[in-house]
Formats: structure tokens, C-alpha cells, sequence
């Protein structure tokens, strides 16, 4: 796997270069907008990591610009000290698959980077059965166990589980949730998808101590995040 890690500050990059080494993949550094533009027509990455205040280009005209200019485009961290929630809500409406705040621990990006790898692979995506941390899936008879117990969910409360385990760690919009799982558009109310995604939340104990929680994304959508993965 490779990563080209694009940002003006030479620690950073190094940095996010050796979490990347330590997660067995390779890197490629670049400070400016311009050469990481050049390098992503000419290489094939399998992620990008995407500073917002690039010079040259700046990470939301890069994201612009993939968007039309490559047609297998690698999934986008954007990764900035900007906290404001419109502006990561536009950087994901732009583009990016995920969005790290800094600074941020290095556990937390190593998990947030191998998750978008996995699931931007496709890695277990068809597996009749399906295991994450002490929840089980069975996508045959459309069940779910938490430990010993069986929790009932509807038809769409489980399409909506195993959608959101399949990218736990990705901001899904809620557009695509819609048309995924409603086979809609984003018209659908949107007090639907919140009530349904109330319901799995409370369903399966979705909180820290069980592993993962659902995490709201102002204006954009959902995340199911990894706490602690267990087994």
C-alpha cells in the first residue's frame, strides 16, 4: 500500500510518514499543492493524506480537482487544525473520505488510516457472517448477537448495522446511507434515517464500553467509530 502524505511542514510529514511505516505501508512526502497534483496523475496511491492550508493548491481545490481529474480516485484523510464544524462538513461534501483534527494521537490515526485502507479494499465486505469486537452479523438469516444475546432488528435497522460496521471508522453522508440502504435519494425525511439510526444505537448498546458508538457529523452524516475492537 502506498500513501502520499501531502503538507508545508516537513515534522508533520515525517510524523505521519513513520505511523505509516509502522503500519507496514510505504510514503510519499510532497509541501506543496502543485506536486502532489503532478504525483497523483502519474502514481498510483492507495490513500492520500491531505493537509487544508497546502501553498500552490490548497486542500480543498486538490480534493475539486481529484474529483474530476482521476477516475479511480484514492480515498482523501484531510487532515487540519480547522475545527469549525461547517468547514469539515464541506470538506467531506468535497470529497474527503475521513477528517482528522490536529493534533491527534498517533493510535487514533493509525486506526483511522488502516480502516479507510480495509475498507476502501473491500475487505470483508461479502463474509456471510461477520465479526467486530463481541457483535456478530449473520447476513444470511439477517440477525445480529451482541455476546449471548440476540438482538431483533427490522429489515432496514439490519441493512443500516451492517452498513455502518462494513465502514465503521468512514463518515458515510447521509445521502448515501439514503440510497443505499433505501434505495432513494436524499429526499427521503430525514427524521427517518435519525430514527433509525436511534433505534440500532440503543438496540445494540452502541456506547465506549461495548466498543463503538455512533457519532453525529453536523450537516453531513454518520460515523460508527472503533473504541476498543476487542477479540
Amino acid at each position: 500500500m502506498r500513501v502520499a502524505i501531502a503538507d508545508d511542514d516537513p515534522d508533520i510529514i515525517e510524523f505521519l510518514g513513520k505511523i505509516v511505516t509502522e503500519q507496514g505501508y510505504t510514503y510519499d512526502g510532497y509541501a506543496d499543492g502543485k506536486s502532489l497534483s503532478n504525483a497523483l496523475l502519474g502514481n498510483g496511491f492507495d490513500m492520500v493524506i491531505l493537509e487544508w492550508n497546502l501553498p500552490g493548491q490548497s486542500g480543498m481545490e486538490i480534493l475539486q480537482w481529484m474529483e474530476s481529474a482521476i477516475d479511480d480516485r484514492p480515498p482523501v484523510i484531510m487532515m487540519t487544525n480547522r475545527t469549525a464544524k461547517q468547514e469539515i462538513s464541506d470538506a467531506l461534501n468535497a470529497g474527503a473520505d475521513d477528517y482528522i483534527t490536529k493534533p491527534e494521537d498517533k493510535a487514533v490515526i493509525a486506526a483511522r488510516i488502516n480502516a479507510l485502507l480495509r475498507q476502501s479494499s473491500g475487505a470483508s465486505a461479502m463474509e456471510t457472517i461477520a465479526e467486530y469486537g463481541d457483535y456478530l452479523l449473520d447476513r444470511i438469516g439477517q440477525t445480529v448477537r451482541h455476546g449471548e444475546k440476540e438482538i431483533a432488528l427490522t429489515a432496514k435497522e439490519f441493512e443500516l448495522t451492517d452498513l455502518m460496521f462494513r465502514n465503521r471508522d468512514r463518515t458515510l453522508s447521509r445521502r448515501y446511507i439514503m440510497e443505499t440502504v433505501w434505495r432513494t435519494n436524499a429526499h427521503l425525511a430525514t427524521r427517518t434515517l435519525d430514527m433509525h439510526v436511534s433505534r440500532i444505537r440503543s438496540k445494540l448498546a452502541l456506547k465506549p464500553e461495548n466498543g463503538f458508538r455512533i457519532f453525529t457529523v453536523f450537516g453531513y452524516g454518520y460515523r460508527l467509530e472503533t473504541l476498543n475492537e476487542g477479540r
